[in-house]
Parts: structure tokens; C-alpha cells; sequence
């Protein structure tokens, strides 16, 4: 015998009315974290990358052995950029962990760009079974990471209680994430809605579902500190002279753009 269906008190619709009500509300305040996280985001970074161009490099300073040519230069920096090469000839541990975080995070970051996307590039898709996996190589990058933060002493000391908040926010970030995939799972067709429309300025419903919320959340979070942080080291490796400069300090004399200027304007 079927039980009865039991209305909730109330007129009827009012169940649904407040429903789409809460869901207007929680898609407008998500919509607008979205927005500014991605205002600062985006804001951030151009600063960051502007005063990375525009801070003066007074001598000349490249890490030897250093290229003599300005080709060599790029080669270097595409090595150090894609491969870690100085990380991997100063410690193979740490090199191990960060290239594994870096790798997967990359693949996630891949496999996160069907929601903005339609229809989706077809490399997209065909990363999407290696992007699920990845989640588990990132938190075990992160884990070995984190580790070296607290068991190694020297390292330790020098470790701030922000370095530990960023390890714990990409961790919870990722640990979220496999919860949606493989226990709590979402709409993600409703997830894909909401941000091509937030794209369009036309914001869809965004489901009320918990994990995903707090996934969301973190996320944004880690928009708006990022370009504050110590996370930022990405783009300054593009500025760095000890990384970018030609090692020709005899065939070229170095002088700053400020000893420059100020030359000239003593004459």
C-alpha cells in the first residue's frame, strides 16, 4: 500500500515559489563572487605583471652557466618553465612533488574548460578520463609539498602561517572536487549553464547542491588571494635576471633605464 502524498502546509505552489526564490538568491550571490573574484583576478595579475616589467634590473646578474645569445635565453626559459630545470638540479624530492602537483593541476585546469565551451574542442574531451584521474596526482603533489614544509626543520623555519592557508586551500579545493566526482555528485549540465551564462552576463540557475557549493566557494577564494599571494611566482620567472638576461656583460655594456635617464638629464 502506497503512503499518501503529504502536502506541506501552505497554499499550493508556495513550496515551489519559495524553492526558485532561494535558488534566485544563491545564483545572483554566486554570480556576483564570480564576477569580482574575476575582476581581482584578472585586475591583480596585470598589476603584479606590470610592476614585474617595470622594476629596474641594475646589474647584470644571470645564474652561469648562462646563455651568450638571446636565443639561448628562450631555450633556457622554455626548460625552466616546462621542465623545472633549476628545481630538478637543486632537489629531486622536491622537484618530484612539484612536477607532479603542476603536471596534474594542468590537466585538471584542461578537463575544467568543457564548462565554458560549447560545443567543447575535441582535445578537451579527449583529455577528460586522464583530467579525472589527475585530481589524485595533485593532492599527492600537494601532500609531499606540505610535508617538506613540516618535517624538514630548515624549511620549516622559514615557513609562514599563509604558505600553510594556500596548501590547505588547494587541497581542500581539490579534495572537494573528487567528492563531487566520485561521491556526492552534481548537475553539471546546470553547473555548464550557469557559467556560459555568467560569460553572456545572463547568469542561470546554479544547483543547491553542498559540496559543490563549497567547491565554488573555494575556488573563488583562491581567485581573489591569488594574485596577493605567494602562488604568483608563475609569470616572475618571465622577469627574472637572473633567468632572462644575455650572459654578455663585455661585448655589451648593462645600464639600467633609470641610470639612463638619469645620465641624460645631467648633461
Amino acid at each position: 500500500m502506497s503512503r499518501p502524498h503529504l502536502r506541506p502546509d501552505g497554499p499550493p505552489g508556495a513550496t515551489d515559489t519559495l524553492v526558485r526564490g532561494e535558488t534566485y538568491v544563491l545564483t545572483t550571490v554566486y554570480a556576483l563572487v564570480f564576477y569580482v573574484a574575476t575582476a581581482l583576478l584578472v585586475g591583480g595579475l596585470a598589476f603584479r605583471v606590470w610592476q614585474y616589467a617595470t622594476t629596474p634590473a641594475p646589474l647584470k646578474i644571470p645564474t652561469t652557466p648562462a646563455p651568450t645569445t638571446r636565443t639561448g635565453v628562450w631555450f633556457r626559459m622554455a626548460r625552466e618553465v616546462v621542465l623545472f630545470q633549476s628545481l630538478f638540479k637543486s632537489n629531486k624530492w622536491i622537484w618530484l612533488f612539484g612536477y607532479l602537483f603542476h603536471g596534474a593541476l594542468a590537466l585538471v585546469l584542461l578537463r575544467h574548460v568543457r564548462y565554458f565551451q560549447e560545443p567543447v574542442w575535441t582535445v578537451i574531451t579527449l583529455i577528460q578520463p586522464f583530467g579525472k584521474y589527475a585530481g589524485f596526482a595533485m593532492i599527492a603533489g600537494l601532500g609531499g609539498l606540505w610535508a617538506r614544509r613540516l618535517l624538514v626543520p630548515r624549511i620549516r623555519y622559514i615557513t609562514n602561517p599563509s604558505d600553510h592557508l594556500m596548501l590547505g586551500l588547494l587541497v581542500a579545493i581539490g579534495l572537494s572536487g573528487l567528492g563531487m566526482k566520485f561521491l556526492a555528485h552534481t548537475d553539471i549540465v546546470a553547473v555548464k549553464a550557469f557559467f556560459l551564462g555568467l560569460m553572456r552576463f545572463n547568469p542561470q540557475p546554479l544547483p543547491a547542491d553542498p559540496a559543490l557549493l563549497i567547491h565554488l566557494g573555494l575556488v573563488a577564494a583562491l581567485m581573489i588571494v591569488f594574485p596577493f599571494s605567494k602562488l604568483l611566482h608563475a609569470p616572475g620567472v618571465f622577469f627574472s635576471p637572473t633567468r632572462n638576461q644575455v650572459d654578455n656583460p663585455r661585448e655589451r655594456r648593462h645600464v639600467a633605464k633609470w641610470a639612463t635617464a638619469r645620465y641624460e638629464s645631467g648633461k
